[in-house]
């Protein structure tokens, strides 16, 4: 029988043997989510548990009939994991959250709380609800400088935040199994690889370049690496549950090959295995602050106490990996997976747009797969009586990063905008509409300025595809907008706009119901520049406004952000009163001195009554769109009513669910 065949068939037999329900922490990274999948095809009473699970890239193929078993908690959330521990009652915890363990992971604070304090909670609680094996994922980084064939009792010697974190979790399971007989380990695991790894990891890299006949760029040829193959990895945390959890509770244990693999021996290996002719070229990356010569592990006591030894070679893992890379290799063109940790909401108001919704998405997704950014695009469909919903439906059934939100009826473009950055969960939210007027292209440019430290960045229309008599009334209303203001008013923008989420924030903050987002937008501050471009007409269809509603948008904007107009009002009354002086002491005189033989001006004061009544007409007209204001203000009506939240093709419309969702998408913003 094939070894393959018989390997796989003891980790069927370990993993029916675990004490369930099992419960897997950190599911949504690399090993967790292995490990998951691993333990779901044989058992269904195994749960994932993370942050966000709803938003990872590798649980999103998950078969959406077993969305209950993802479970969103913060471990470094004491109350909340209490409460799903306290709820599932797990027999067997593995402990796979870190952060800090990627290059691009550099916040010490969170490195600590998360690593340390969110191991910290895992164990207090298990320790009073019990659980037969907790199994943590250390790091090989724990010994730092000290890395070369280590044993277990070797000292610890960290040189990163990371590493120090990890050490520290060493320390405590140390503590709580020999002093509270707690049944725990804790597996030093060395540079596991494999299926489902980040991108830009160098395996990922390594076996994406020779697929496509090129080597990737490496860094010195000297650093070197312990790799270990991620099914070993799985086949080690499943065995240290089923014994040294029970038999050396609290010890450390080395997970590694015992084999020093070189960035030369990989670009060998690769060579041989892809048949690349060209020749690797080393130093042309910087090594990182970590990278040592000499890092290779012991696992001899993992084999004595454990039972376990690695059995799948390097080249063969990488086979293995290329392999994986070919059978997913469509899937994951669908599957945007992100380079950077920052994450963009796009929040598009859509009435009317069922045409131009599909190739928004298509256009925005190739948007943010180019700019290698975490992203969402939330529609929000204001009541629209075309197909609108249906479309972000059966978006949104397709591509985990769309979320639909439906009104109860149309409340306009500027509710839909607030709706949607109050359930946004991006460090930056971009505003556009749905009829295609706004290019998607340009957020590769609103993001470059934003990266710079720009916190709000609008879209400054240089010309518009329209009717020339449209493209003068706006041109005339932003600048007499910006004479009127009591603000500075940039001329030409409009709502599209990339704000920082930290102004976002502010935005939501204000009571107002009768808002003017672009107004409130130059109200708020911060550092903020414009991005030129030409605005072209709508994708399909024609413009829902109208002249009509073109020149209410006006008049909304100057009586939110000017009290000139009464101003204006209050000048022309005394001006008006002066010349009515005048008047009077001119025909006073004039009477006197040359009466008239017979009275005459009927003409005159036809022509004043009328004058002074439009006057005083346009003045109440002015003053009742101010009390108009007020009174909208004074009602305090809700801004918008939600009638349906859409998320991974499931549709929330009843209000507990609603509720629930809006509450887990402010966990996660706020997480």
């Amino acid at each position: 029988m094939d070894n393959n065949l018989l390997d796989e068939k003891d980790s069927a037999t370990d993993i029916n043997k675990l004490p369930g329900p099992i419960l897997i922490v950190g599911a949504s990274g690399f090993v967790g989510a292995n490990l998951f999948f691993r333990v779901l095809a044989q058992r269904d009473d195994v749960f994932a548990c993370s942050r966000r699970p709803k938003n990872s890239w590798r649980l999103s193929f998950l078969d959406k009939s077993l969305a209950s078993r993802l479970i969103s908690a913060d471990i470094t959330d004491y109350q909340r994991i209490k409460s799903v521990l306290t709820m599932l009652k797990p027999r067997t915890v593995f402990g796979l959250a870190a952060y800090g363990s990627y290059s691009r992971q550099v916040d010490a604070g969170k490195i600590h709380m998360t690593n340390y304090i969110g191991a910290l909670n895992l164990v207090r609680i298990l320790s009073e609800t019990g659980c037969d094996a907790f199994v943590h994922a250390g790091s090989s980084s724990e010994y730092g400088l000290n890395c070369t064939f280590p044993k277990e009792s070797a000292e610890l010697l960290p040189n990163s935040d990371y590493a120090v974190s990890k050490a520290g979790v060493s320390y405590l399971l140390k503590y709580y199994g020999r002093i509270h007989v707690f049944p725990c380990v804790n597996l030093r695991l060395y540079s596991v690889y494999g299926p489902w790894e980040e991108r830009d990891r160098l395996i990922p890299t390594l076996i994406t370049s020779c697929l496509k006949g090129r080597l990737p760029k490496f860094v010195a040829k000297s650093i070197s690496r312990d790799f270990l193959y991620i099914d070993d990895c799985n086949s080690a945390l499943v065995k240290s549950a089923l014994t040294a959890c029970k038999t050396h509770p609290g010890e450390s244990f080395n997970i590694a090959t015992g084999v020093k693999t070189t960035m030369e021996d990989a670009a060998i290996t690769a060579k041989r295995l892809f048949n690349i002719s060209s020749e690797p070229v080393f130093g042309s990356m910087p090594n990182r602050k970590w990278d040592m010569g000499d890092w290779v592990g012991d696992a001899e006591r993992a084999q004595e106490i454990i039972g376990w030894k690695h059995k799948i070679s390097f080249e063969k893992g990488l086979a293995l990996t290329a392999g994986w890379e070919k059978e997913y290799e469509e899937k994951l063109k669908h599957v945007h997976i992100p380079i950077k940790q920052k994450k963009i909401s796009v929040i598009i108001a859509c009435y009317k747009d069922e045409r131009s919704i599909p190739l928004l998405h298509e256009r925005l997704t190739r948007v943010f797969e180019a700019a290698g950014y975490d992203y969402e695009i939330i529609f929000v469909n204001d009541a629209s009586p075309f197909s609108d919903e249906k479309v972000i439906y059966s978006l949104s059934e397709k591509d985990y990063h769309v979320i639909g939100i439906s009104h109860s009826r149309s409340f306009g473009s500027q509710s839909a905008f607030l709706s949607g950055m109050e359930i946004s969960t991006g460090d930056a939210a971009v505003l556009m509409d749905g009829d295609g007027q706004d290019p998607p292209e340009l957020i590769s440019d609103f993001i470059e300025k934003w990266e710079k430290g720009y916190e709000v960045i609008y879209g400054q229309r240089t010309r518009r595809e329209a009717p020339f008599y449209m493209q003068i009334f706006y041109k005339i209303f932003y600048r007499i907008f910006r004479k009127l203001a009591d603000i500075q008013i940039p001329v030409d923008a409009g709502d599209f706009s990339l704000i920082d989420r930290k102004a976002v924030n502010y935005l939501l903050c204000f009571p107002e119901k009768d808002i003017f987002l672009r107004g409130l937008r130059a109200w708020i501050g911060f550092n903020q520049i414009g991005v030129p471009y030409v605005r072209p007409e709508r994708l399909f269809g024609k413009s829902t406004n109208s002249f009509f509603k073109n020149f209410w948008w006006a008049k909304k904007a100057i009586f939110s952000f000017s009290m000139k107009p009464l101003q204006y009002l209050q000048s022309v009354g005394i001006t008006m009163f002066f010349v009515t002086v005048l008047l009077s002491m001119f025909y006073l005189t004039y009477y006197f001195i040359s009466a008239p033989k017979d009275s005459k001006g009927t003409t005159t004061i036809v022509l004043l009554v009328l004058g002074l009544g439009a006057i005083q007409l346009i003045g109440l007209s002015v003053i009742g769109d101010y009390i108009s204001k007020i009174m909208e203000e004074v009602k305090n009506r809700p801004r918008f009513i939600r009638n349906k939240i859409i998320i991974n093709g499931r549709i929330y419309d009843k209000e507990d669910k609603i509720s629930e969702v809006l509450g887990e998408l402010s966990f996660q913003r706020e997480s």
